[in-house]
Formats: C-alpha cells, sequence, structure tokens
C-alpha cells in the first residue's frame, strides 16, 4: 500500500470557493482544492501555505483547523494500480493577496472562485466534498462520514 500525507486549503469568499483546474495524463480536468503532499519534515501547516502560492499564485492566512480525513483507495480504482492511503489535512484559509495564475512548472493548469452551488456538476476531487463538508458543518471531532464517490465526484 502506498501512503501519502497532504494538506488541503478551504478558502470561501462570498459564497464562492478557490478550485484548482488539474489536467490529467489523458487531457480530462479534474477540480480539487488547492493543496498536495507535505514534503518530508515539514509541518501540514506550511505545506498547506506553500501549496496555495504554488499553485495560484495567491498568499493565504490560516484562520482555523477543519479536520482531518482519511481514506484508502482500492487497488482496482487508485491511478497507480496498488492500495493507496491518503490522510488529508484539511485548514480553513483566506487569501491575503496575490493574483490567480497557473502553476509554474507544475501539474495545476489554473485557478478560479467557483459558486458553492455549481461545485456539484464539476468533475471533481471528492477531496472538495470533504473539504466544504468540515467547513460547512465544522465538526467538533474534525471528521466527517466518508463521502460517496461515483458520477462528477472522483478520487
Amino acid at each position: 500500500m502506498s501512503f501519502r500525507l497532504a494538506a488541503y486549503a478551504v478558502c470561501i469568499e462570498a459564497e464562492r470557493v478557490l478550485l484548482v483546474r488539474c489536467v490529467g495524463s489523458s487531457g480530462e480536468t479534474t477540480w480539487s482544492l488547492p493543496g498536495g503532499r507535505v514534503e518530508h519534515a515539514e509541518d501540514p501547516f506550511d505545506a498547506v501555505l506553500r501549496e496555495v502560492a504554488e499553485e495560484t499564485g495567491c498568499d493565504g492566512m490560516i484562520e482555523r483547523l477543519l479536520g482531518v480525513d482519511s481514506r484508502v483507495i482500492p487497488a482496482a480504482e487508485a491511478q497507480s494500480g496498488r492500495e493507496h492511503q491518503n490522510v488529508g489535512v484539511f485548514y480553513q484559509v483566506r487569501i491575503t493577496g496575490g493574483l490567480l495564475r497557473p502553476e509554474l512548472n507544475g501539474a495545476t493548469a489554473g485557478s478560479v472562485w467557483t459558486a458553492v452551488p455549481d461545485v456539484v456538476r464539476l468533475r471533481r476531487s471528492s477531496l472538495v466534498d470533504v473539504g466544504l463538508a468540515l467547513a460547512r458543518t465544522r465538526p467538533a471531532t474534525g471528521h466527517v462520514p466518508p463521502v460517496p464517490v461515483g458520477g462528477l465526484v472522483q478520487h
């Protein structure tokens, strides 16, 4: 089984959420939250701000920890063909400056503010639904029930 620790930013402003557009090897677009892998010896708190800057061109400020999501993706559904566990640390982040732009030499093709009600129509990572659920419900435990995957929602 492979394992990944990642940190994600849930940036909500005026009923809009900041999403990043990822283009897969086959050319199809998937929307996700700004964020990604926590580097060796890096604090997730620092990682999420680094990822926001790299992927969107914007500076951010962490307002609060929203929660942690752990999911195991079966080998049959994982891109690598091996069972994979992703542990995601979700933060509420406020954008404080910068201009939206594509990631330089990276996998993010752009970012956009999207009306929260419009998210359900996008082909998106399940991480988007987890982050929005954490932001909406702010559970005391920092945990939301697993998000069903199917239709437009992808791992």
